[in-house]
């Protein structure tokens, strides 16, 4: 349905994520992924969805010149927001250890931002989903950094993963969000885009 609408454009998600390559799938859009790192470093004044505002639109940089009239370029960044500080990805089994802990029988919020960046426009959105972990025991923390993958992940945890299934006590707010993509966000902005 959308990709009907997109047919005259061409999409490019700018991201390594797997699970935001087929979120872009199931939207049933055409679509190219172009890497181009970045460093990714915000200044230290910035808080909470500035974080991910200011991530997600540096990540766009690198494409600024060679952007054409038809493109419309995604980049996205997620974070973890909790005990008013960011967590991004962990640098180290203890660390992602230690992330999960301090969020265990708390709340915490998952901000996702998205940038669309064209040869003529730029605009981010962003998404906040609070949500709230059941106490862990230091073994089931351990059993999930030792048997999953959370050193790719914002927070060191995959809300779709054993950790998420056991764990998540409430939800408020987009679950694909926390998944890293406020879907319904995306697929709106997309379709204002073309309906301009």
């Amino acid at each position: 349905m959308l990709n009907e609408k997109l047919k005259a454009y061409r999409i490019i998600l700018a991201s390594g994520s797997p699970r935001r390559q087929q979120f872009f799938k199931d939207l049933g859009l055409d679509f190219e992924i172009i890497l181009r790192p970045v460093k990714e470093e915000y200044p230290n004044r910035l808080r909470h969805f500035e974080i991910s505002n200011y991530l997600a639109q540096l990540k766009s940089l690198p494409f600024k010149k060679t952007l054409q009239p038809n493109d419309i370029l995604i980049t996205s960044d997620t974070i973890v927001w909790h005990n008013e500080q960011a967590l991004g990805k962990p640098r180290s089994e203890q660390e992602a250890f230690n992330m999960l802990k301090s969020m265990s029988n708390k709340t915490h919020e998952v901000i996702t931002s998205v940038c669309f960046k064209t040869m003529s426009s730029e605009k981010t959105i962003h998404d906040i989903t609070k949500v709230t972990f059941k106490e862990f025991t230091d073994d089931e923390i351990w059993y999930y950094v030792n048997n999953f993958s959370p050193m790719d992940k914002a927070g060191a945890y995959g809300i779709q993963e054993w950790i998420g299934q056991i764990g998540v006590t409430n939800l408020e707010g987009s679950y694909f969000n926390v998944m890293g993509l406020p879907v319904h966000k995306v697929y709106q902005n997309l379709t204002d885009l073309v309906e301009k």
